[in-house]
């Protein structure tokens, strides 16, 4: 439903920018998908990336616990195998290593997307990041925080020789837009522009957890490096392409949509019908309260609301 939204409600563009060699093997391997986390609705186009190759049922998220306990959506993701993680690594090392091993016998070819941050950009956290890496002797980056190494590193121990790639992906918005889910609720269209490259090949990531690190470190220099140009020229390397819109998502939103709000319509009719002012009053209750609801559910989403997870690690790497 999310992404019929994206795509059919509010029309936002999302131009692919790939090698067709690389473009015509999406969708028919497995493979980890190493995302930026600038945006409000990146996982969205993620999401998007997944439904244009037919991998949308199939791709599973590396996500924090807190997304878990969402109404609905977080139950629907628990019983999906996303893999939930607390952010704490000494708790979360066997739990999240499990999750993964039982994706070894999946029975579809699935994406497992990972932002290796670990949290969504903000100014703050920036500056608190690139302080961990001068500290640690690091190459500084201008759009990206520091990636925590751990988890990809478990996430590629768990799945190699599972996983067929790694593709690095970096999102961005032209003319400067700031995407919200509010927008694509109220309809606003976007262009986004996503450079997608198959990095390497899964047995060429180092096994070593410290020589892994160092893969992935110089990795985000490189998506540094490819958002830099995307500010001085306003585009990516390869060749632009815009991957057909498949009709499944509008026909699941119909068939749901159908089937759902026939018995809510009439639910309705027949409360106005009946003149209780009590049942009246408890039917707008509860659509006061399912609104709130999902303006909540929208908030997890929003970057001023965002987690403080990452603005704090200065401090405790000083302790």
């Amino acid at each position: 439903e999310m992404v019929m939204l994206l795509e059919w409600w509010s029309g936002t563009d999302c131009t692919l920018y790939t090698d067709p060699e690389s473009y015509h093997k999406y969708g028919k391997e497995n493979a980890i998908v190493i995302l930026n986390h600038n945006f409000e609705i990146d996982f969205l186009c993620g999401w998007n990336f997944c439904e244009r190759f037919g991998v949308l049922g199939s791709s599973k998220v590396l996500a924090k616990k807190e997304l878990s306990y969402m109404p609905i959506i977080g139950w629907m993701w628990y019983f999906l195998e996303i893999v939930f993680c607390k952010r704490k690594w000494e708790e979360d090392r066997k739990t999240v290593a499990q999750k993964l091993l039982n994706l070894r016998d999946y029975p579809e070819n699935f994406w497992f997307l990972i932002h290796c941050e670990g949290t969504r950009f903000t100014e703050q956290k920036h500056q608190i990041s690139m302080q961990v890496a001068e500290a640690k002797g690091l190459p500084k980056l201008k759009y990206h925080l520091l990636p925590r190494t751990k988890g990809f590193a478990v996430t590629v121990q768990c799945l190699r020789n599972v996983v067929s790639a790694v593709y690095d992906s970096t999102l961005n918005f032209r003319n400067n837009e700031n995407p919200t889910l509010l927008g694509v609720l109220n309809g606003k269209k976007y262009h986004a522009d996503l450079y997608v490259r198959q990095v390497t090949n899964i047995s060429e990531v180092p096994e070593d957890e410290q020589e892994c690190s160092n893969w992935l470190h110089k990795l985000y220099q490189e998506k540094d490096a490819f958002q830099e140009e995307y500010y001085q020229t306003g585009t990516y390397p390869e060749v632009p392409i815009v991957p057909p819109r498949r009709p499944w998502t509008l026909l699941n939103w119909l068939f749901w949509a159908l089937l759902l709000l026939y018995p809510l319509f009439k639910l309705l009719i027949n409360m106005i019908n009946s003149g209780s002012s009590l049942t009246l009053a408890s039917f707008a209750f509860v659509i006061v309260m399912a609104s709130v609801g999902v303006r909540w559910m929208i908030g997890v989403t929003e970057i001023n609301k965002g987690s403080t997870y990452g603005n704090h690690d200065n401090k405790q790497k000083q302790k």
